[in-house]
């Protein structure tokens, strides 16, 4: 199977050795995004509600630059340095997500890139 690799502007540079997503097939594999805006390269700070807002941006942006939405991710997953996030991250999640849910697993991790809080992975079923 080919693979092709998506990128955008809009969405964080990728910090190392990997593309911002790859599709292959009918998926599209979005890399794990922390909370990095991409228009000034700084990372979100404050809240664990805002860093995920700017996770789950970041996630739209690359979605958007491969022709599909939020609505078209079938699985993500959430890396928290706090399992303690949990609820909150979840209120975040129904800002942009809505029923059908995406299929989904929490884990909690010792640490993360740049100490963010927390970071988002997810999968894209295309049309083809």
């Amino acid at each position: 199977m080919s693979k092709e690799i998506i990128s955008t502007k809009n969405a964080p540079q990728a910090i190392g050795p990997y593309s911002q997503a790859v599709k292959t097939g009918n998926l599209i594999f979005i890399s794990g995004q922390i909370p990095l805006n991409p228009k000034t390269g700084d990372l979100v700070s404050g809240s664990i509600e805002d860093e995920a807002n700017q996770v789950i941006e970041n996630i739209k942006s690359i979605c958007v630059a491969a022709g599909y939405g939020l609505e078209d991710i079938v699985k993500i997953t959430i890396f928290l340095t706090d399992l303690g996030n949990f609820a909150k991250v979840n209120e975040v999640m129904t800002e942009h997500f809505s029923e059908p849910y995406p299929a989904r697993a929490t884990v909690e991790v010792s640490g993360l890139p740049l100490g963010v809080n927390v970071e988002i992975e997810a999968i894209v079923e295309t049309n083809g």
